[in-house]
């Protein structure tokens, strides 16, 4: 509304003057090498500590992914753990067979199909993923106090980019 007395005024912008979000510097191949690098030797020391945990059990790194992966998702089939992992039948049938049989991990019958194996760690196996994470979060932990909240998402970010698409939606954020 009008203030009385006072005449309009006109403002022009020239829109030359107004500056455009900036653009990220395009990524040069040395700067993917870095990328490529930090994450080989980050997966490095990421697992330096489990694997040697894992060795005194006579144990390797499929066993850790299949411990973790069935903490994380206790009472998971063996289906859903295949699709996870990546791994064929026969490889998770002799990691899994280990855990069971030196009481890792218990398998209990589907509720609809008795044929169905849904797979649980029992408090020895519990034990023990604790013994392999907790490293690998105070490493986490660490790191992200280090780097702040915007890095952490970014970071998370990174990481989701990287993933095929289709598993992004498998992860629990």
């Amino acid at each position: 509304m009008p203030c009385p007395g006072v005449a309009p005024v006109a403002i022009y912008v020239n829109m030359a003057d107004v500056k455009a979000p900036p653009r990220p510097a395009p990524l040069d191949d040395e700067e993917l090498r870095r990328g490529m690098e930090l994450l080989f030797y980050a997966y490095r020391d990421f697992t330096a500590e489990p694997d040697e945990i894992l060795a005194t059990y006579g144990f390797g790194r499929a066993h850790h992914r299949v411990i973790y992966f069935v903490g994380r998702n206790p009472r998971i089939n063996v289906s859903e753990l295949l699709g996870i992992l990546r791994i064929t039948k026969q490889s998770l049938s002799r990691v899994l067979g280990q855990l069971v049989r030196e009481g890792f991990i218990v398998q209990h019958p589907g509720p609809r199909d008795r044929r169905q194996r849904l797979l649980e760690l029992t408090p020895k196996g519990l034990e023990l993923e604790h013994r392999l994470s907790e490293p690998q979060r105070r490493r986490i932990a660490a790191a992200y106090r280090a780097a702040g909240p915007d890095a952490v998402a970014a970071f998370r970010d990174v990481m989701l980019g990287i993933m095929n698409p289709d598993e992004r939606r498998k992860i629990k954020l």
